[in-house]
């Protein structure tokens, strides 16, 4: 990966962790390092922030 793909996909993990974590800081089924059962929101976001963080720190 180049520094410019590097830089973006670091983005958009970022972006995807504080999204999820301000569904949770809404959410009462949800919690900082899991989504509620039933929560369909919650479970998109943190799968999401799950995919790009793995392609984040696997590309490391």
């Amino acid at each position: 990966m180049t520094g410019r793909q590097t830089s973006d996909l670091y983005r958009r993990y970022m972006a995807a962790t504080a999204a999820y974590r301000e569904h949770a800081a809404a959410c009462s089924a949800c919690t900082t390092t899991d989504p509620g059962p039933g929560c369909q929101a919650g479970a998109r976001l943190y799968e999401s922030f799950s995919t790009l963080q793995a392609a984040y720190l696997n590309q490391q």
